[in-house]
């Protein structure tokens, strides 16, 4: 495995007008995100890679795994510092163990019909990364003509990352470099894609460059941390969709009760369809690293709703996400920036994930983008009961779920059409109809 030439040059962005082409494997799949620091006792590559069979059992296609790169010493925070904060793109924290291990795993993966994921820091870099003292015209800098912490503007205060400095895309190096450190992670480890940080604050022209230089090795998949439909057009497959997040979070705080509940699932949908393009995938999620550490775990955020909520995930429009530790009742805000490994005890919610995962495989009207079916709201006579079909050529599913905590009649109309949904349902119960 050798490294690039961090200086070499590739060929240019997609034509004008074009769109990305999703893999084929992307279909129907679901994905599941790996905090290797916390997913077990020993953290390592070769000891998550013994839970892949697991995972792949559960209906787990693509797995990203959060930063696999060595991190920063100056100015860490913490114990052991944030996985975001890159000290070199091409090597493997040897907390993790060695680009073997890496690249071991892949293969595993593989083998099982599984595809990897890495996730991307191309918007800034730890301050000991191995490019600052060769190039440090590569890096943001003051007045005063000084590299200076990062500070993110993009959130409702002002947020200084103290721990990273910013990349200056202005430099063409710094383009070409990044391109490069990428395209070895797929010609050389064999990683089917990335999940990218901050996509939105690296410029759009970057991506609509590396993309085509990537998919030229081997067609791949790309997640972006963002909600800008611009990235969808010639750079990503998927971006996230935090406002169905909160509505859900919403409706399981009892901050949205009756018709409202319904009302907001239906607005965001709709927003959807006039903002995104018809094949663009979005990324449904209850959890993932963030929303666990600095908002709260599971239980916190969701309470006896949750399971309703991860309903919601897996059958809305959208490729589900699972947060690793999800399927054991993740009831733990996992440190993030020590040694805090999940409390595994079994996996209680395995099999409950495992059905769900199912019905995603198995109904081509639950696929992703344009090749999946929209919904279709049903009347369940009664504002508690969110029910919905989806269904294309022949196959369909109907899901109802009770958005409230107490138990909720079925209206005629449901009653006649699905009569196996019964005439009640449980609080925070749900029925997913073939």
């Amino acid at each position: 495995m050798t490294k690039p030439n961090m200086t070499s040059t590739s060929p240019g962005a997609a034509p004008p007008g074009t769109y990305v082409r999703h893999v084929e494997w992307s279909r129907q799949a679901t994905i599941y995100e790996v905090n290797l620091r916390q997913y077990t006792p020993e953290g390592t590559l070769a000891a998550f890679e013994a839970h892949l069979p697991r995972l792949k059992a559960m209906g787990v296609d693509i797995v990203w795994l959060m930063p696999v790169h060595p991190i920063g010493l100056k100015n860490r925070k913490g114990g052991l510092g944030s996985a975001y904060a890159v000290r070199d793109y091409l090597a493997v924290n040897p907390e993790y163990g060695t680009a073997h291990d890496f690249r071991h795993l892949v293969d595993t993966a593989h083998a099982l019909g599984m595809k990897v994921l890495i996730d991307w820091v191309a918007n800034h870099t730890a301050w000991d990364h191995v490019w600052v003292d060769p190039h440090p015209d590569w890096y943001l800098k003051n007045a005063a003509g000084e590299i200076h912490s990062y500070t993110y503007t993009g959130g409702p205060e002002p947020e200084y990352w103290t721990d990273v400095i910013g990349l200056d895309f202005a430099v063409p190096a710094v383009r070409d470099a990044m391109a490069a450190a990428m395209s070895w992670w797929v010609r050389e480890m064999d990683v089917d894609g990335f999940r990218c940080d901050v996509a939105s604050l690296v410029p759009l022209a970057f991506w609509e460059r590396v993309r085509p230089e990537l998919d030229a090795i081997k067609p791949v998949f790309m997640l972006a941390e963002s909600a800008d439909v611009a990235l969808l057009a010639r750079a990503f497959d998927m971006v996230y969709d935090w406002p169905l997040h909160d509505v859900m979070k919403q409706i399981a705080r009892g901050d949205l009760v009756g018709s409202a509940a319904g009302d907001a699932l239906d607005q965001r949908l709709a927003r959807r369809s006039t903002k995104y393009p018809a094949d663009a995938y979005l990324m449904n999620f209850t959890s993932n690293h963030d929303k666990n550490a600095w908002e709260g775990h599971d239980g916190e955020v969701y309470g006896p709703a949750f399971e309703a909520m991860a309903v919601l995930a897996a059958t809305l429009p959208g490729m589900p996400l699972i947060y690793g530790g999800q399927e054991a009742m993740l009831h733990k805000r996992l440190a993030f920036f020590e040694q805090d490994s999940i409390a595994w005890q079994g996996w209680p919610l395995q099999d409950f994930y495992s059905r769900l995962l199912t019905h995603k495989h198995r109904h081509p009207a639950l696929a992703n983008g344009a090749a999946g079916a929209p919904l279709q709201r049903l009347d369940a006579g009664n504002p508690a009961l969110y029910a919905y079909r989806r269904s294309i050529a022949g196959d369909g599913v109907t899901v109802i779920v009770n958005l409230s905590a107490s138990m909720q009649a079925a209206g005629a109309v449901l009653q006649t059409h699905w009569p196996q949904a019964g005439d009640a349902i449980e609080p925070w119960g749900w029925r997913i109809l073939e």
